[in-house]
């Protein structure tokens, strides 16, 4: 399933609940992907990053190489979104923006706002939300595919019905904005000042409806690709546990009420039948775990991977979980 999905997309976002695999079946995928000669891009959006970890190199916020064959000229790049270095920036730029409305003996008041806004709930979201539009927006440009390992369930649900959300924020920003000017423009009649060129968009009004447009437009972009299944769907990873399969049902519901299509589900680490009693006590309790994840998903694509012997770390582990893809 993962892998006739995967090579009909052009953007896959995996998820699931924490400790389950995400970061690894992710970098699984987009390896066979970029072996099989496709220029992909590896992108973790889990501040708890792992995939420097798991690749066994340094990956940071730009991208860095991971893989490369020269026989397909498929090649795999790495990026570990810095939360703390999208905030600053997306900070930066409302400060900007912020200060444009302001008079000047006001702009200590600002930055003090800005320092608060730091911490305040959402900053975090809407910032990472926006990286991940940019690099979707020119990443497209340079890669066939984008594979995003995304954080654990409940902060990438929200994050999936956030294009929306942010969308219809910004269009209500800039209609406030454009009651602004109108309202700018009849005050400077009402003082006698009816010369046409006085009454234009002033440089700050101009600048700050191009900063709210292009993140309108980039959120709009967003929402649009999200919720195209022919260009992105999720996968959502999990273990043969109780718990994991509970969570991934309410998961895939958040999701599809948000419009995102739920290409399927990868069942990580099951338990071999032939290793002695105890495993395979264990793979027939696993086994009642897959049936009532079919039972409460019905018509959702399975696929599973199985428990591995020994640390999954560097490209020839990883290698080998891609050969157990189907």
């Amino acid at each position: 399933m993962l892998l006739e999905l995967i090579q009909r997309r052009r953007v896959l976002f995996l998820g699931g609940k924490g400790g389950v695999g995400k970061t690894a079946t992710a970098s699984a995928a987009a390896l066979h992907q970029a072996a099989s000669g496709r220029r992909v891009l590896l992108v973790s959006t889990d501040p708890a990053h792992n995939l420097g970890h798991l690749w066994d190199q340094r990956v940071g916020d730009e991208p860095v190489e991971l893989y490369r064959n020269d026989t397909t000229g498929g090649v795999l790049r790495g990026v570990e979104i810095d939360p703390q270095r999208t905030i600053d920036e997306h900070l930066a730029e409302v400060g900007a923006t912020l200060r444009d409305f302001m008079p000047e003996h006001l702009h200590p008041q600002v930055a003090a706002h800005l320092k608060l806004s730091a911490h305040s709930p959402g900053t975090h979201e809407s910032a990472i939300l926006e990286r991940i539009a940019v690099l979707i927006e020119y990443g497209l440009d340079a890669h066939d595919l984008i594979v995003f390992d995304t954080a654990p369930s409940g902060h990438t649900a929200r994050l999936m019905a956030l294009p929306e959300i942010m969308s219809t924020w910004m269009s209500g920003l800039l209609t406030r904005r454009s009651k602004a000017e109108r309202f700018g423009a009849a005050v400077r009649v009402l003082d006698g000042d009816d010369d046409p060129a006085s009454n234009a968009p002033s440089n700050r009004d101009q600048r700050i409806r191009q900063v709210l447009t292009r993140r309108k437009a980039r959120f709009e972009m967003l929402r649009e690709v999200l919720s195209n299944p022919k260009t992105c769907s999720f996968v959502v990873v999990l273990t043969p546990e109780r718990l994991p399969v509970l969570e991934s049902v309410e998961l895939c519901a958040q999701l599809r009420e948000s419009g995102v299509d739920v290409g399927g589900l990868v069942v990580n680490r099951l338990t071999p039948r032939d290793a002695g009693e105890y495993l395979a006590q264990r793979r027939e309790q696993e086994q009642r775990h897959l049936d009532s994840l079919s039972e409460l998903l019905p018509g959702v694509a399975v696929d599973t991977l199985p428990m591995l012997s020994g640390d999954l770390v560097g490209p020839a582990a990883i290698q080998r979980l891609a050969h157990e893809l189907r």
